[in-house]
């Protein structure tokens, strides 16, 4: 593996690090409303072919849905 590719790894590993060490201390509700927000900007990003504006969407929708179920 060149620099470039080992350094895009240890990011990408660190970065996920961070993001689970980072929900530790969140209610139901606000996992529920992450998760809704990362599911959405997803569905968003494929329904939309990738779509900045789409991601976007979807992610404000997605968060929307996830805050609302755990109530």
């Amino acid at each position: 593996m060149n620099k470039i590719q080992k350094f895009a790894v240890n990011m990408a590993t660190m970065t996920l690090l961070v993001g689970l060490v980072g929900c530790a201390g969140m209610s139901a509700q606000d996992k529920s409303t992450a998760i809704g927000a990362g599911v959405g900007a997803v569905g968003g990003s494929i329904l939309t072919g990738g779509s900045a504006v789409g991601t976007v969407g979807g992610a404000a929708v997605g968060g929307v849905i996830g805050h609302e179920i755990k109530k």
